[in-house]
């Protein structure tokens, strides 16, 4: 396995990992999602999080897919299908981040918070560095 692959499944993991949590967290903490254009209630999380996950971790769909693809990738390296869907899960799960208003405030001064703080910052940035490092790479 090449070094951006490794790199690659290690923030995927990593990413994976945090959504999970995050999964855990808000439904232990009842964090609704709560974006622009849509808000959850904190009474319905667990069915919410099926569909438009909560407010630090994407909708289980996603988790499952990114599940998925990191499996692919880490039984066959040159799955570029498994890379597209990290790439697509990841540019997505950036945009899902930013709207997010409990994530933007978990990453204020006066918005830390000791579990869900380093939560979402493991989550934000696998997403980013998920994006960036699935992209297509330059025929040699």
């Amino acid at each position: 396995m090449t070094q951006d692959r490794r790199a690659l499944v290690a923030v995927s993991a990593v990413q994976l990992a945090a959504g999970l949590v995050g999964q855990v967290v808000a439904l232990r903490r009842r964090r609704h999602y709560d974006v622009p254009f849509m808000t959850g209630s904190p009474d319905h999380v667990a069915r919410d999080s099926w569909w438009f996950g909560s407010a630090i971790s994407a909708p289980s769909y996603m988790i499952g897919a990114q599940a998925w693809a990191l499996a692919r990738l880490l039984r066959d390296p040159a799955d570029l299908r498994a890379r597209q869907v990290l790439r697509l899960l990841g540019s997505g799960m950036v945009c899902g981040y930013l709207s997010e208003r409990l994530c933007r405030r978990r990453v204020t001064p006066g918005g830390f918070d000791p579990v869900e703080t380093p939560v979402v910052l493991a989550g934000w940035a696998g997403s980013v560095a998920m994006a960036v490092l699935a992209r297509p790479q330059p025929r040699p």
